[in-house]
């Protein structure tokens, strides 16, 4: 079975981009199950259903959504070859711009829209800095200077991934990041034991444990605090 992690920002048309790509994957005959990650609540399994795509949704509720990934992605392997998938995708939430969900040797693609501002890839972490390709989506809706304004930008941040445009809406460009996301000879067995690819957003303070009171006090763990220099006189 192959695996793809596809990971970006709310809204930039991950959900989109996967069903028009498992459309031009299911005219050749391969079969491909997705794994929705979400925070408190999605209905995009219903849509990959609809489409007759074997779905699973997990919802991290309190917890980063990396490290639910991470805590399941062993079962979800398990399950995708249970259920004799050709590809497993498994789509991220990506909220906090320090997300880090790829794995090394599965391979990472990073969803961004080009209606998100040129500046917004410097201010994308590993999300979109360790990806292996890059597909941007909503550049129909620019001007073709902004689109390689943007798709520039992309690249100053990954120069090594790969940029690829696509319309979510239209499936232009879909079959072609289709042959670039299965390949039969990219078999992955297990994931146990493999390492991420960067380390996951830290999570261990008072707060992550419950606390809701404001104060130093009340604040434990992993807290980093502002320099704000010597007060003016």
């Amino acid at each position: 079975m192959n695996l793809t992690i596809v990971s970006g920002p709310p809204s930039s048309g991950k959900t989109a981009v996967i069903l028009k790509t498992i459309a031009a994957l299911k005219s050749r005959g391969v079969k491909v199950g997705v794994v929705k990650f979400d925070c408190l609540y999605t209905d995009d399994d219903k849509a990959y259903a609809e489409a007759g795509v074997p779905v699973q949704k997990g919802l991290s509720g309190a917890l980063c959504p990396d490290h639910f990934f991470a805590s399941n992605i062993e079962e979800i392997v398990r399950w995708g070859k249970q259920s004799e998938l050709d590809l497993l995708i498994t789509e991220s939430a990506g909220l906090c711009n320090r997300c880090s969900p790829y794995l090394k040797q599965v391979k990472g693609v990073c969803v961004i829209d080009n209606l998100s501002g040129i500046n917004t890839p410097r201010k994308i972490g590993p999300l979109l800095k360790s990806a292996d390709l890059v597909v941007i989506t909503k550049g129909d809706i620019v001007s073709q200077a902004e689109r390689e304004v943007f798709a520039a930008r992309v690249s100053s941040v990954n120069p090594r991934a790969l940029i690829l445009p696509v319309n979510g809406l239209t499936g232009q460009g879909a079959y072609e990041l289709s042959t670039l996301l299965y390949n039969p000879d990219l078999q992955v067995e297990t994931v146990q034991g493999m390492q991420l690819r960067f380390p996951m957003p830290a999570a261990l303070c008072s707060y992550c444990l419950g606390e809701t009171r404001i104060g130093q006090a009340f604040q434990l763990g992993n807290v980093k605090k502002m320099d704000l220099g010597e007060p003016e006189a």
